[in-house]
């Protein structure tokens, strides 16, 4: 069986970006189809994907084409199908969200969509970038959308199997696309992660892709105000960086984007993770903070419903606002939450039950074709 793995861009190394790697480790002779691949980018994540066989577009070749990551969704359904797939069996496509690469060309292949999420930007969901805090931007923003969701719809039609990576993004597939799909959850933990007596520390911590839509500021904010420590780590996009750093009281300290094994340890010793992502799809840096014995503190939406369980390895918090996080806080620090509890919560998301469950997915399609 003859396997292609389709991503949308290789820049950063998030959950997207994870869940490709576990598909390229289940099938390690698949060619890898993007975009563009910048490994400069990548930080501690670049050696990852190094050995790979990754075939990219035209796109690759324009200069500073990692400044034009955005207006490329303009062309990126149609540059999808340009690609051969005419000798491949199976392509299976990660959509973060990002472009259309479900626009490609199957052939004869199966086509198998890993959707981490609809476009957030297209469907009134929180994002990176605030678009809309120019008038005229956000007008001609609007009308390009309203084209683009077309495009989305019909890219989506072209989907023999739907995979969901939550019941939350299941329910968007069935609203935006009218496709049913299977929940699969993604990579997470692997077996005998983390360090079963870790000793707790004093801080809070937070981090992953320093995005608006994850709000962190009200973390900052939060935690400031309350005098408590806090580490932030991760990488900054589109200066929200230098607004979080503005916004830090003194027990506040930024880390900066770090490997595997800091974050694991910096998760370890926390004593909580904060996160105020807004709907997010599934949220897999809590359940790595969970892998590591360490409790929870959530805005109550998304994905993260599906995973957190309340009171017992962390506790939600109603509204994206300063007062309501503070109020978790003092709440959690009035329980007591054990790490194995955490843990044993983190197992049902393992790599292991991850790539069990797609291999028996892709035989039982290809069987049925």
């Amino acid at each position: 069986m003859k396997v292609a793995l389709v991503h949308d861009y290789i820049k950063e190394y998030g959950g997207a970006e994870r869940v490709l790697e576990t598909l390229h480790e289940l099938y390690p002779d698949a060619d890898v189809f993007t975009s563009v691949y910048l490994p400069r980018f990548l930080g501690p994540h670049r050696a990852r994907f190094k050995n790979w066989n990754i075939k990219t577009s035209w796109f690759q070749y324009v200069p500073f084409n990692y400044k034009l990551l955005s207006p490329f969704r303009l062309l990126s359904a149609w540059t999808f199908a340009q690609f051969d797939f005419s000798s491949y069996d199976v392509v299976i496509v990660s959509s973060t969200g990002a472009y259309f690469p479900n626009a490609l060309n199957k052939g004869k292949a199966v086509h198998i969509c890993y959707c981490h999420t609809p476009p957030r930007y297209l469907y009134g969901y929180a994002t990176a970038r605030d678009w809309k805090k120019h008038k005229a931007v956000a007008i001609l923003a609007s009308i390009a959308n309203h084209f683009l969701r077309m495009v989305d719809f019909h890219a989506a039609q072209n989907v023999d199997y739907y995979i969901a990576n939550s019941k939350e993004v299941a329910e968007r597939i069935k609203k935006f696309y009218r496709r049913d799909s299977t929940v699969i959850y993604p990579p997470v933990t692997s077996a005998g992660q983390g360090s079963k007596h870790a000793r707790k520390e004093e801080y809070f911590l937070t981090g992953g892709r320093l995005a608006r839509a994850k709000h962190v500021d009200i973390i900052v904010r939060a935690c400031s105000e309350l005098g408590v420590p806090l580490k932030v780590f991760g990488q900054s996009f589109a200066g929200y960086g230098e607004e979080l750093r503005a916004l830090a009281g003194e027990t506040v300290s930024f880390v900066g984007e770090v490997s595997d094994a800091d974050k694991r340890e910096l998760m370890e010793g926390a004593k909580a993770f904060l996160f105020a992502s807004e709907d997010e799809d599934f949220g897999i840096v809590p359940v790595e903070a969970m892998a590591a014995g360490t409790p929870v503190i959530a805005h109550r939406s998304g994905g993260v419903k599906e995973t957190i369980v309340e009171g017992k390895t962390g506790v939600f918090f109603e509204k994206l606002s300063v007062g309501s996080l503070k109020e978790g806080i003092k709440r959690f620090e009035k329980l007591k939450i054990k790490p194995e509890d955490c843990r044993k919560q983190a197992e049902k998301f393992s790599k292991e039950k991850f790539m069990k469950e797609i291999k028996k997915f892709l035989e039982h399609r290809i069987a049925s074709n």
